[in-house]
């Protein structure tokens, strides 16, 4: 009877591992990383001042189907950044940027990229996202 509860009781426990998946988040392995390029235009976006790294530049990523970001972090001198230690899952890596179709009332648009891990340990490397002041 004894040795019945203790086989059962490990079942039960190896199940719940089992039927629990780890949403996206933190907590993993893998890396996202990119760079940030700045192009520099006059109002109107007549005239290219110039180009450079996105310094300092606020990148954001939303875990799965989250709404709103998980986290936000800064691009580095040479504008490349990096999210590391995340699970397997759908990601959205975004930055924003002046709008250059000059749609937005704002002013103001996302670019967005969508990524996906599938392996414990990779590493996705984006395009350059280029972005506008």
């Amino acid at each position: 009877m004894k040795k019945f509860k203790v086989t059962t009781l490990a079942v039960l426990i190896m199940m719940l591992f089992l039927a629990c998946k780890k949403q996206e988040g933190t907590g993993g392995r893998a890396t996202i990383k990119g760079k940030i390029w700045v192009e520099d235009w006059s109002t109107g976006f007549m005239v290219k001042n110039g180009e450079y790294a996105g310094a300092d530049e606020d990148v954001y990523i939303i875990y799965g189907d989250a709404v709103s970001y998980g986290d936000k972090i800064k691009a580095s001198y040479d504008g490349q950044f990096e999210f590391n230690y995340l699970r397997t899952g759908k990601y959205k890596i975004y930055v924003y940027s002046k709008d250059k179709t000059l749609q937005s009332q704002s002013g103001d648009t996302a670019f967005v990229k969508e990524i996906e891990i599938t392996s414990r340990k990779q590493t996705v490397t984006l395009d350059q996202i280029t972005i506008y002041k």
